[in-house]
């Protein structure tokens, strides 16, 4: 017979690998008597396992959730797949890196010698660009927050504080907090930032609101049937659109702004450039660009970074924009006493 230690660790083992077990089959899997399964279970409770007995000719036994977190048990596959996800998480802006390297080390330290070996040999380097102001803190209790009133789909009410968008006079600054009432549908990760999908009860339309910026009035509120997303799309579609400028767009990459172009290039060279367009080939040294961005002037400068002559095949505004950027950037050379004439 195997030694208490081990016989738990066993135990242990096939209750997670299945929902239900009869008491006499993990005596003949555990090669012991029905009265030490019973024993045995009896240690598992004493260290906070959840483990609730069925009565009858055969009994039965089943692992259940918890009140609070007891030792856990995992294969050498799942321990690896812990680890390698943790590792990632440590990489993360979303708000969890801190409480994701801890849990690592926890797990690094009881980990078998050969599988710390495999885990210390993935290095994760996360390369991200330069934030354009202070990276937002998520508190872990308002996403738990957040994911209970989605999950139980109630509806949510909460302060909001938003930033004023460029060139926006009507909306409220960060210091000027509005009230929402919302049915949340999903909780997003966009850019190492945490979103809240919802539809706004008051202003009746779908909103995407950035975690760091709510504070919950309330934590609970009426249940509410879930609507679906516009244009039956799945969260994903739905974000992507958003945050691109449009969610009906229906052009290239989902953009408000879409155009096309000719450039004297060959599409070899621009394709590695412009992952979210389409090219064309058109001849060895011309190709076809169709490309979207959020406003015609930004796709008007987007285009204009290739080096080659520009034909605007259309629309109108696009052309346009072309014009407004010329003229400013020819009154930019000329303040600065430059002329592109010989």
């Amino acid at each position: 017979m195997p030694k208490t230690s081990a016989r738990l660790l066993s135990l242990l083992s096939l209750l997670q690998a299945r929902r239900d077990w009869p008491g006499p089959l993990l005596a003949e899997r555990l090669d012991i008597s029905a009265r030490t399964v019973r024993r045995d279970v009896d240690r598992l409770r004493e260290l906070g396992y959840s483990i609730t007995a069925s009565k009858g000719p055969e009994g039965g036994y089943r692992l259940d959730s918890g009140a609070q977190l007891p030792p856990l048990l995992f294969d050498d596959e799942q321990a690896v797949a812990l680890a390698v996800a943790l590792r990632i998480a440590t990489t993360s802006g979303a708000g969890i890196a801190e409480a994701a390297l801890r849990a690592l080390n926890t797990v690094r330290q009881v980990m078998p010698a050969r599988l710390r070996a495999r885990i210390d040999t993935l290095q994760v380097t996360a390369v991200n660009p330069p934030p354009s102001g202070p990276d937002p803190q998520v508190d872990s209790g308002l996403l738990m927050t957040l994911g209970a009133a989605v999950h139980g789909r109630e509806v949510l009410r909460f302060d909001y504080a938003s930033e004023d968008p460029p060139g926006s006079n009507d909306q409220p600054r960060a210091d000027q907090p509005t009230a929402h009432r919302v049915e949340p549908h999903h909780l997003v990760t966009w850019g190492d930032r945490w979103y809240l999908v919802a539809w706004d009860l008051d202003r009746t339309d779908w909103r995407t609101f950035r975690a760091d910026r709510i504070s919950p009035r309330t934590l609970t509120g009426p249940r509410f049937t879930p609507r679906e997303l516009p244009g039956g799309d799945d969260v994903s579609a739905f974000v992507t659109k958003r945050f691109r400028g449009s969610e009906s767009a229906t052009g290239p990459g989902g953009w408000s702004c879409q155009g096309e172009v000719i450039l004297d290039l060959p599409a070899v060279a621009i394709r590695p450039y412009t992952r979210e367009g389409i090219v064309e080939a058109v001849g060895p040294d011309r190709c076809r660009l169709s490309l979207g961005a959020w406003s015609w002037t930004a796709l008007a400068a987007t285009i204009g970074r290739f080096d080659a002559d520009i034909e605007v095949v259309g629309p109108p505004e696009l052309a346009a924009a072309f014009g407004r950027l010329a003229r400013r950037y020819a009154d930019t050379a000329s303040r600065a006493g430059i002329s592109d004439r010989p």
